[in-house]
């Protein structure tokens, strides 16, 4: 049944499934960026530091985990970034979904008014519909 707040429903419907798909991709982005995370420390574990040799090994070894530490803090942002994302996704669609179900709602209070009036209406019909046919029999009988 239309109503006037039909287009709106709809309107804010696309919206909070709008707002759905990006919590979704929030959290794919978050889950990406932790593996990336335990992907970096595990990395830093598996570098060994050289027990014997030149300096030179020492140095790349040391170069090689300030890069890996370095990766790490990037990670880490990105997690951090991913979260705050997630969080404001859910925000906008937790805002989206109370507009939806406000304009649900007086859609279908709307809804339930117009039914109400055409079950009157249509009592009234009958009502009509029966005395016309009790007026008749009445004056069938009579003849």
């Amino acid at each position: 049944m239309k109503t006037r707040y039909s287009s709106l429903v709809a309107l804010k419907k696309d919206a909070m499934k709008k707002s759905e798909r990006v919590v979704q991709q929030a959290n794919a982005a978050l889950n990406s960026a932790s593996v990336a995370l335990e992907l970096s420390y595990n990395a830093l574990k598996n570098i060994q530091m050289p027990l014997r040799g030149s300096i030179n090994d020492f140095v790349a070894s040391k170069t090689l985990i300030a890069a890996q530490r370095d990766v790490i803090k990037h990670n880490q942002d990105w997690v951090e970034y991913a979260q705050n994302q997630v969080e404001l996704a859910n925000e906008k669609l937790k805002s989206d979904t109370i507009e939806y179900e406000k304009f649900n709602y007086l859609e279908l209070g709307e809804i339930k008014q117009i039914i109400k009036l055409q079950k009157a209406k249509e009592s009234k019909e009958l009502d009509e519909i029966a005395v016309m046919t009790y007026n008749r029999n009445r004056q069938e009988a009579q003849k």
